[in-house]
């Protein structure tokens, strides 16, 4: 009997926590796993950035050229431009930011009345069983204080690839990197819109220079598993209303 309900409960948890706590057990002491190398517009979720476009420029020759205006040197030009080409990106991001908030708010009223007084003129004659006079008193206090100090910096490179060119010459970049050391394994991504005059000669861009620029470096792996809470903790995180 007791066996069965201990069966009983380990598949409910199993159940409960679905398809990742058995992932996880068919992984014990193994280490995790590289994603596979993908066309990055193949995966679920991509979808092609649109953007509002300039009027199309057409290309033209001056007299005596043999060089059209939309020409960027002199020689062939060996950073990124087309579809399938890489650039690296060298991620720098330093940020720092330290607030203080503190609120003080209070409010205080008092009143008084003699209502045995007034009723007595009122009446020309004393009220039994009325007190002579009434006060009242009321008061509200409100203090709330809060702060944030968080600091971040991150500083890498990472080669993407261009996914898309947009009608005015802009690319679409998108890169990942995964790095495993031991059982853990880190994962960098970058992507967003670049302009190819900010693509330097050694064919390398700032993440300074990347619009709508998403960045992601995080982990997975035994260390990252031992830092987050556990599944019911999760669970009764998000339904307590205290």
């Amino acid at each position: 009997m007791h066996r069965a309900i201990l069966i009983a409960g380990l598949l409910l948890a199993l159940s409960l926590t679905g398809c990742g706590t058995l992932d996880r057990l068919k992984s014990v002491g193994e280490a995790p796993r590289l994603s596979a190398i993908a066309d990055p517009t193949a995966q679920p979720g991509y979808r092609p950035v649109y953007m509002p476009m300039p009027e199309a420029v057409v290309a033209s020759y001056q007299p005596n050229s043999l060089f059209s205006n939309q020409a960027r040197g002199f020689f062939k030009d060996q950073r990124a431009h087309r579809i399938g080409d890489i650039l690296t990106v060298s991620v720098a991001i330093a940020d720092k930011a330290n607030i203080s908030n503190t609120t003080n708010r209070t409010r205080t009223s008092t009143g008084e009345a003699g209502l045995g007084g007034a009723l007595g003129s009122l009446f020309g004659m004393a009220v039994p069983g009325v007190e002579p006079s009434i006060e009242t008193s009321s008061g509200i206090g409100d203090n709330g204080a809060g702060g944030v100090n968080r600091s971040e910096s991150v500083e890498t490179q990472v080669a993407a690839v261009v996914t898309q060119v947009l009608p005015n010459g802009n690319l679409v970049i998108e890169g990942r990197q995964e790095v495993r050391v031991n059982f853990e394994v880190r994962d960098l991504i970058v992507a967003g819109i670049v302009r190819p005059e900010d693509i330097h000669a050694d064919n390398t861009i700032p993440s300074s220079k990347i619009a709508e620029a998403r960045i992601s470096y995080g982990g997975r792996g035994q260390i990252t598993d031992v830092q987050q809470p556990r599944y019911g903790a999760q669970i009764m995180d998000a339904i307590l209303p205290f």
